[in-house]
């Protein structure tokens, strides 16, 4: 029987009941229990939501007659705690709290959520709750919240599990949109946010409160809390929930293993689909820079949604209502043009940048936030950049690299956009890389600022050459960047899709790069520059490599010599040339 791609369900039932595919995270609830007021932070669209909805159902005591079917076929169903199901639970989600110019309103919109959501509950538990004092629902939400807990401490009649998912989602809005003003008020003195998390507090040292589990995506609010919360445990960084969220190589085998049967998706795809969604999501690594990469979940199921739909690789391999939000990139560095056009730059052309590890593994508060040394930790938590290793961050995956070279664009006032119909009709009558890489020089690197020249290298070309391209032939290609062979990493390859007309065509494109000092120096016309015998034996070798993977394709290999922005000379290496 078919199951269904749960893309775009963050309610755990739904995924259970209604025949969706499963990956069981299930074991981390155990974990989540020897810690106190986890603090759990990921980038948007992680999985977060479905994480506190299982925790949710898992805790709920109205939902004591459904523990079976919801958990029965998971780790924790076969190795349940004893504080299954014996809870009322909290559960708010503060990214449905609408933000406005004025503080008040604000105030009255976080004060009717709150108010409502605890009118609900009380409602849900009326036997329990049938003495309590009724929820004022135009009242101050933490003076609700405080009676309502006093009560339970006093009657020891049940405890409460809270549960806070985007626990900053309103107020990053208000950072987004230039409100500081209001951001600070609302994170300073008495305001009703602090109060509201000094009930919490309270709440947890009478014991009406078991335990406060909270999710969002920067430490920022958390840290200017501090003083009316300063319970919380950040788990953010700790080995034991690094897998939590986001998937392993190995669950997502498992899951193609069900996809590709059950959908009878073409075997022969399958390598092509790994190689697609790996350097599409995976990437991610936000403990261990040794350990094993994840995948974004949200990203990976919009991909095989649409698989399953179209029986091929999507045209499309970023939904646009998931990429990251260039309108927090621009907050984080637009105050500085200066030091904004040095980072984008430099991650444009290195693909990573240094960061300081004791401000990662510190909170921070936003005054801090927007200071050029804090660009990489910022970008880390919105999961634009991940660790390399413990000095340097790097972009994650391609669809980052596309993010970061679309903000290079703009900054450089770039839009080539117009252009694009025209080369990819050509490149369809004629799929020829010395017509591809003349427009792309003619249309880009020409364009470009000639100050850019003077510290960029292969990476760079790389890198534009990829996004440019991306842009125009998705229709027929994916890509890989820097794949993996005994004898070292390509540079840049064109994977004709399984399906479309370039099937089976695979370009191994390697770069090389003079600078314009180093060219003038050597004194010689381009058109003479001599193809260098290292670098003929080292794509030769990575084009045996895969024709051992790939017997069928067509392969063309070829080397290209980048200088400055003065010209090119592309050689296409055949065997001939060892």
């Amino acid at each position: 029987m078919k199951q269904k791609i749960p893309y775009g369900v963050m309610n755990y039932a739904e995924i259970i009941n209604g025949s969706y595919y499963f990956i069981d995270k299930t074991k981390y609830i155990y974990d989540l229990e020897s810690v106190n007021n986890p603090v759990f932070l990921r980038p948007r669209r992680f999985g977060k939501s479905l994480l506190c909805s299982m925790l949710h159902y898992y805790y709920d005591k109205k939902e004591a007659g459904r523990f079976q079917t919801l958990f029965g076929h998971t780790w924790i169903g076969k190795n349940p705690t004893y504080t299954h199901n014996t809870f009322i639970v909290l559960k708010y989600d503060f990214s449905t709290i609408p933000i406005s110019k004025n503080f008040s309103e604000i105030e009255h919109n976080f004060n009717r959520y709150c108010n409502e959501l605890l009118i609900s509950v009380q409602s849900a538990y009326e036997d329990i709750l049938k003495d309590f004092p009724p929820v004022q629902p135009e009242g101050n939400a933490s003076t609700n919240l405080s009676v309502w807990l006093d009560k339970i401490a006093i009657t020891h009649s049940i405890q409460v599990y809270v549960i806070i998912d985007e626990y900053d989602n309103f107020v990053n809005q208000l950072i987004t949109t230039h409100q500081d003003h209001l951001y600070r008020e609302i994170t300073s003195g008495d305001s009703f946010f602090r109060t509201f998390f000094k009930v919490l507090k309270a709440g947890r040292q009478t014991g009406a409160i078991s335990n406060v589990f909270i999710t969002g995506v920067l430490p920022i609010t958390i840290d200017d809390l501090t003083s009316s919360y300063n319970i919380g445990k950040f788990i953010t960084l700790s080995p034991t929930f690094e897998h939590m969220l986001g998937f392993t190589k190995e669950e997502v085998n498992h899951l193609l293993d069900r996809i590709f049967h059950d959908y009878s998706l073409p075997s022969d795809s399958r390598d092509q689909v790994e190689e697609t969604i790996k350097n599409q999501y995976n990437g991610y690594t936000f403990v261990n820079p040794e350990g094993e990469k994840l995948y974004n979940p949200t990203m990976l199921m919009y991909f095989l949604d649409l698989l399953c739909e179209q029986q091929k690789i999507p045209i499309d391999l970023i939904d646009l209502n998931l990429r990251t939000d260039l309108s927090w990139v621009k907050r984080i560095t637009g105050s500085n043009p200066k030091t904004t056009g040095e980072f984008v730059h430099e991650l444009t052309v290195q693909d990573t940048i240094q960061y300081n590890r004791n401000l990662l593994v510190s909170k921070f508060n936003m005054s801090q936030f927007f200071e050029r040394n804090f660009y990489p930790i910022s970008f880390f938590y919105l999961g634009m950049l991940t660790k390399k290793d413990e000095f340097r961050l790097e972009l994650p995956n391609l669809s980052m690299r596309a993010i970061m070279v679309e903000y290079f664009n703009e900054i450089n006032h770039m839009d080539i956009t117009t252009d694009y119909g025209a080369v990819q009709e050509e490149f369809g009558r004629n799929p020829d890389l010395h017509m591809l890489f003349s427009k792309y020089w003619e249309l880009y690197i020409k364009k470009l600022p000639e100050a850019i020249f003077t510290q960029v290298n292969e990476n760079f070309y790389r890198t534009t050459f990829y996004s440019f391209c991306s842009q125009i032939l998705f229709s027929w290609f994916t890509w890989n960047i820097e794949r993996s062979y005994p004898q070292g990493r390509t540079d840049l390859e064109f994977v004709g899709k399984y399906h479309e007309r370039f099937a089976g065509l695979r370009w191994i494109i390697e770069f090389k790069y003079y600078s314009n000092t180093e060219w003038k120096k050597l004194k010689i016309p381009l058109e003479t520059l001599d193809l260098q015998e290292q670098d003929t034996s080292q794509i030769l070798r990575y084009g045996e490599n895969l024709k051992q993977e790939y017997p069928q394709a067509r392969i063309q290999m070829f080397i290209l010599y980048c200088i400055g922005n003065i010209g090119f000379r592309i050689f296409e290496i055949t065997k001939q040339h060892s």
